[in-house]
């Protein structure tokens, strides 16, 4: 597992680093890139503690769920930020 600083990282021709700022992004380990909630399912399938958290949501019904939540979470990002 790399973490890498999307605001310092040289990035390949055709990846938009604004938006992939705008959601959580990772690179599998066969080279493909997802975002959102499929990324975190990549993650969660990638770590040991989450592992089996991880396969049982890699499923387009799971997906098509977390990732309505995530668009909710994202729309109120900004205000959980800014807040004192």
């Amino acid at each position: 597992m790399d973490w890498v600083d999307l605001t310092q990282a040289a990035l390949p021709p055709g990846l938009d680093r604004a938006a992939m700022m705008k959601r959580f992004t990772v690179e599998r380990a066969d080279g493909a890139m997802v975002s959102g909630a499929a990324g975190f399912v990549a993650l969660w399938r990638a770590l040991p503690a989450t592992g089996l958290l991880g396969r049982m949501v890699d499923n387009r019904a799971a997906i098509w769920v977390l990732e309505r939540a995530y668009r909710g979470f994202l729309s109120i990002r900004g205000m959980w930020r800014s807040a004192p």
